[in-house]
């Protein structure tokens, strides 16, 4: 899609925005925990993964291994494979 084009849309297709900002876990957990209202600092205090790492996942710069998945679900009330 052209820069014109997009100008002049409402939305994107999901895979096309994900594939610009980074992978799909990535962008999951950073909707999930804006539409919940939590900053980044808080998820921190709430599954003890350093703020810094929540950051870099949710840039796309750090993978979500499955043991990190399971600590993020479990503070956002969500299923550990949607980060995965």
């Amino acid at each position: 899609m052209s820069s014109r084009q997009l100008e002049n849309s409402e939305s994107l297709p999901w895979r096309e925005v994900a594939g610009r900002r980074g992978s799909i876990p990535s962008s999951i957990l950073r909707g999930v925990r804006s539409k919940a209202a939590i900053t980044q600092t808080r998820l921190s205090e709430l599954t003890g993964i350093p703020q810094r790492h929540i950051s870099e996942m949710e840039q796309g710069k750090r993978v979500i291994g499955k043991e990190t998945a399971r600590k993020l679900a479990t503070a956002l009330n969500l299923d550990y494979r949607m980060f995965l």
